[in-house]
């Protein structure tokens, strides 16, 4: 498909990075028919190319085949990393550069894109910079730094994000905050929530059982620390169902386990719809993703962290949200105090409104055109 110029590119290429990106293409159409003159190319990378964890949610949020399909697929970080850029790099100098490049959160087809355009010249826009951990084990920490060194324009979600940006020197004219795209799906998708098929199935009751969702390598990767979490959970939630996504790398050492508790429900990767229903309707979230906390923290979920530390600290200081680390045995002081009625309630944060796409798409316009105005006066 041909796109006349100006144009940009929005990349995605796993689960994370589809409700990130869904809205900012609703925005961007609701612009061009009122008079916006911003087009888009979709690129899908391919990095998740699995049905359901990547074909269910363009079908569910509404998201438009992708103009071009990088077919990356998976291997090292190393590889997948290299073929994206090969392949992206091909496809701009084939097909034509973008204005923009435009990509969002962390993964590796982020930083791969980013590197990409960059070294052609193209300007990098990052939805979700500045956001930190700390913590250089993890991929997409690296992933972060590296996009946010050669990124021109930083849409943030939180003033923890502008400070971050700040004190690695970025002038605040750079800076845009806007809020929280994540949280544009979720509001635009709440009245549209769908009951997962094990709901009925298992006789799932609202506020009656726990959702748990784990896929970072301290806690799925290690045979017996991934046992020891399972049975620590379903050992003290006082009977109650715990209703498990199981993401692929973390099923085969499920599987060693043997039998497993009475009262853990294995379910496959949720589309996003049903998984939001389970989640809404939960008494609690038991997790190592970051994007799930901010979810939980506008729907009043109470939400368990199990890591060291979070790039999103807001849902922590603000929200319904709290860090309880990677040894199991830590998560039974916050059961209890969950039982015992004692959870914080929390409160929203900031711009976190169903707005932020349409900032986002207002700023780029006024970017670009400013950019195409100082290149005619060159």
């Amino acid at each position: 498909m041909s796109i006349a110029l100006p144009f940009i590119d929005i990349i995605a290429g796993a689960r994370p990075n589809f409700m990130k990106i869904a809205p900012i293409i609703h925005a961007l159409e609701e612009r061009l028919k009122t008079g916006g003159s911003l087009k888009y190319r979709l690129i899908h990378t391919g990095q998740h190319y699995d049905q359901k964890m990547s074909g269910d949610f363009f079908e569910q949020l509404g998201i438009p085949k992708p103009h071009h399909n990088l077919e990356a697929g998976s291997g090292s970080q190393a590889v997948q990393t290299g073929a994206i850029m090969a392949r992206y790099e091909e496809l701009m100098m084939d097909k034509g550069k973008p204005s923009c490049c435009l990509v969002v959160g962390d993964v590796n087809s982020t930083m791969a894109c980013a590197i990409t355009a960059q070294k052609l010249h193209v300007p990098v826009a990052h939805v979700e910079a500045g956001i930190r951990s700390g913590d250089w084990t993890m991929p997409e920490e690296i992933n972060r730094l590296a996009t946010d060194a050669i990124t021109n324009w930083f849409f943030t979600t939180s003033e923890n994000a502008n400070n971050n940006l700040r004190k690695s020197g970025i002038e605040d004219a750079r800076i845009f905050f806007v809020g929280n795209t994540m949280i544009d799906t979720l509001l635009r998708n709440l009245e549209r929530l769908e009951k997962a098929s094990c709901w009925d199935e298992h006789g799932l009751e609202e506020g009656d059982y726990f959702v748990a969702t784990l896929h970072r390598p301290a806690n799925v990767d290690d045979e017996k620390g991934l046992h020891n979490v399972i049975e620590t959970i379903c050992n003290n939630t006082r009977d109650m169902k715990i209703v498990f996504p199981v993401h692929p790398r973390t099923k085969t050492n499920l599987e060693s386990m043997g039998a497993l508790p009475a009262n853990l429900i294995c379910v496959d990767p949720q589309p996003y719809l049903q998984f939001i229903y389970l989640v809404k309707h939960a008494k609690a979230v038991i997790t190592d993703s970051g994007g799930i906390t901010e979810e939980t923290t506008v729907m009043g979920v109470p939400c368990m962290t199990m890591r060291d530390n979070t790039e999103r600290p807001e849902t922590i200081d603000e929200g319904t949200n709290e860090l309880v680390g990677t040894n199991p045995q830590a998560l039974i002081p916050y059961l209890d105090k969950l039982f015992a009625g004692e959870w914080k309630s929390g409160r929203i944060p900031e711009k976190w409104d169903g707005k932020t796409s349409q900032r986002i798409v207002e700023a780029l316009e006024d970017l670009l055109a400013a950019r195409k105005l100082n290149e005619n006066a060159a």
